[in-house]
């Protein structure tokens, strides 16, 4: 039952942030966005890190 719950909230979040994403007109330059896409997997290793020592000490 808690999964229905989380899926629905997720469901949910996802039809309200998109429209309002599409209306707003934000807008990033290639520049912008070059820079922000050198973080991401550098992040997600840290998180793969993270996880993997969480699972090993508890």
């Amino acid at each position: 039952m808690t999964i229905v719950i989380i899926m629905v909230i997720l469901f949910a979040a996802l039809l309200i942030v998109v429209p309002l994403l599409e209306r707003s007109r934000f807008r990033m330059s290639a520049e912008q966005m070059s820079k922000l896409s050198r973080w991401i997997l550098p992040l997600a290793i840290v998180l793969i890190l993270a996880q993997l020592i969480r699972h090993l000490v508890g």
